[in-house]
């Protein structure tokens, strides 16, 4: 190659070799390179080149000639559409990124741009996995994507997951993201199913695990295939640890409950299997000390364990017995009260509380207030022990 050197200009190469990787300029087979998805940047003094390519395997390969490329990753984000705002915070969120050299990143995000992803979706990307443009997501890219989209049917709802879960695009696409897949399938989950846990629970790939006694707690759920209930009875034991679901178990049990009682309690309602051991203690106390109801009122009403102690079953609870001392006509005991606990806040103050006269109405709503800003106590003080995944 033969060159009048006056200035600096900058070669941008997009190639891959099938086979072979990291980039080479030499095939090591007698396949010709292709030019498709990884980026190399190089920079020649010259303004003017005349050049007369050799090739060991006589091929020829196509040279884009740039003239104005990045100076730095800021430069890079800024032309991919990224506003200084979105800069500062993805920088603030990985301040590595800052030195990261410019051609890794912008091959990088021309994947991303060839899914769809804007801006403001990568701001999100980064705050959620803020390593996540220091993975190699170019490895096997074509295979993953073809295989996702596949299994989510279109790139609307594909790109939706991605953004919810980016490392969709670097786990383990042979030994993780299929066997997690086909594990599923084998469960008699549909895809359709699936897909929509996938988007609820981001951490259905990497926590699935299924063993012959996660098998036996399914079964023992009592819900069949059919069931609506099914998705949610299979991913949530397929995600919980073995150890987790037996605590929670016997803190029901404590409380009186049967084994089989327990099992068709998460068979109707799957998800308390995501309340911790603490927030069951605590409603069920409350239910049982001040509520005075029966333990097993909880297995026709799941929605007592999930219900907020601290700004929805006490305060509503306190302010009935308020209203019983004052006696106002409209009282809140007996089967009323359970509904009075399910309802929106909006509903349950128009029911209760602005049904009555003004000067009524206002010293009712000033003692709901304050019992909801009650604060727990040694609430500040408390030892939060972090076990990991929290079920």
């Amino acid at each position: 190659m033969k060159a009048r050197f006056s200035a600096v200009i900058q070669l941008h190469f997009l190639f891959r070799i099938p086979g072979y990787f990291p980039l080479a300029f030499d095939s090591p087979t007698r396949k010709a390179p292709i030019l498709k998805v990884c980026q190399h940047w190089i920079t020649f003094a010259s303004a003017s080149i005349t050049t007369t390519p050799v090739l060991p395997l006589g091929e020829k390969v196509t040279v884009e000639v740039v003239g104005d490329c990045p100076k730095d990753s800021a430069d890079v984000l800024r032309k991919w559409g990224c506003s200084d705002s979105d800069i500062s915070k993805i920088f603030l969120r990985r301040p590595s990124l800052r030195d990261v050299y410019p051609a890794n990143l912008q091959s990088k995000l021309n994947l991303l741009r060839g899914l769809g992803l804007s801006s403001s979706d990568l701001v999100q990307i980064i705050n959620c996995r803020p390593r996540f443009l220091s993975n190699r997501i170019s490895w096997g890219f074509d295979e993953r994507l073809e295989y996702l989209q596949a299994l989510f049917g279109s790139k609307e709802v594909l790109l939706k997951a991605i953004t919810r879960n980016p490392s969709l695009l670097t786990y383990d696409f042979h030994d993780k993201i299929k066997p997690v897949i086909a594990t599923y399938d084998e469960m008699g989950v549909s895809r359709k199913d699936l897909i929509t846990m996938l988007l609820a629970r981001p951490t259905v790939i990497p926590r699935t695990s299924l063993n012959s006694e996660k098998l036996d707690y399914i079964s023992k759920t009592g819900v069949s295939k059919d069931s609506k209930m099914y998705k949610y009875v299979v991913t949530m034991i397929a995600i919980s640890r073995i150890d987790t679901i037996r605590e929670k178990l016997a803190n029901l049990e404590k409380f009186g409950f049967t084994e089989d009682e327990v099992w068709g309690l998460f068979g109707r309602s799957p998800l308390i299997l995501t309340l911790s051991i603490d927030k069951i203690q605590r409603n069920m106390t409350f239910i049982l000390g001040t509520m005075k109801l029966p333990a097993h009122v909880v297995l026709g009403r799941p929605f007592l364990l999930f219900s907020n102690l601290d700004t929805v079953l006490k305060p509503r609870v306190l302010l009935a017995g308020k209203i019983q001392d004052m006696g106002l006509a409209k009282q809140i005991k007996g089967p009323v009260m359970l509904t009075a606990l399910r309802m929106k806040e909006k509903r349950f103050v128009e029911a209760f509380i602005k049904c009555h006269p003004n000067e009524v109405a206002d010293e009712l709503m000033e003692f709901y207030s304050n019992a909801k800003d009650v604060k727990r106590l040694a609430e500040s003080s408390k030892k939060i022990s972090h076990k990991g995944f929290p079920f």
